[in-house]
């Protein structure tokens, strides 16, 4: 099987993409999983070339597993992951890679609820004592957020998650002048989903392009 015959069922369009997305993630929450693009014939078909639908760009949590949680499999995802899905350099040239070079017309930010990186900063707006080394840096790029959040809900953690997700979505497309052109001429979207640890679940959040 090649590369191009196992596209058939790849979507195309921001819309299926977040589509396809979506009812994997119903049968990851139902226990009724397919697993797709998980045999041999899928390994040797991307061996040699990648088209991923979709860039998910989320937290480095080990609970965040972007190809469980959505039940796809090899070659699907273009995954790209840091502590509280801050942004930086690293992070712009993947996600700039995948949109313009593979022509992946879907980037989702995942957050989740209960985050470390965004418990922190809430912990250091409270307390007024930042954490030692790198960790430091995190917190003070989640602080903008924290920020936010705290005028309308002090110590809602979720409720600061959720106002990162919409903060991350809105920097991707404005930091990003690759970005912004695809979304701005229809042929790409960035969305912010929040995922539920003990659920499974994802909710919509944020939207730029769709």
């Amino acid at each position: 099987m090649s590369i191009e015959d196992g596209r058939s069922d790849t979507p195309t369009s921001p819309a299926e993409a977040l589509a396809t997305l979506m009812t994997g993630n119903d049968r990851f929450v139902t226990g009724d999983r397919q697993h797709p693009h998980q045999d041999a014939d899928r390994r040797t078909a991307v061996a040699t070339v990648q088209r991923p639908f979709a860039v998910l760009f989320g937290c480095s949590d080990s609970r965040l597993a972007a190809e469980i949680i959505f039940d796809r499999g090899l070659g699907d995802l273009f995954v790209v992951r840091t502590a509280g899905h801050v942004v930086g350099p690293e992070v712009l040239g993947s996600i700039e890679y995948a949109v313009a070079v593979l022509d992946v017309p879907l980037v989702v930010v995942l957050g989740h609820d209960s985050c470390g990186a965004v418990t922190a900063s809430l912990d250091a707006l409270r307390d007024g004592v930042l954490p030692p080394g790198y960790v430091r840096d995190l917190v003070e790029r989640v602080m903008p957020s924290a920020l936010a959040a705290r005028g309308t809900a002090p110590d809602d953690v979720d409720a600061a998650v959720a106002e990162h997700i919409r903060y991350t979505t809105g920097m991707l497309v404005e930091r990003s002048d690759i970005i912004a052109e695809r979304v701005a001429d229809g042929r790409c979207a960035v969305v912010g989903l929040s995922y539920r640890l003990a659920e499974g679940t994802v909710k919509q959040i944020a939207s730029r392009g769709l």
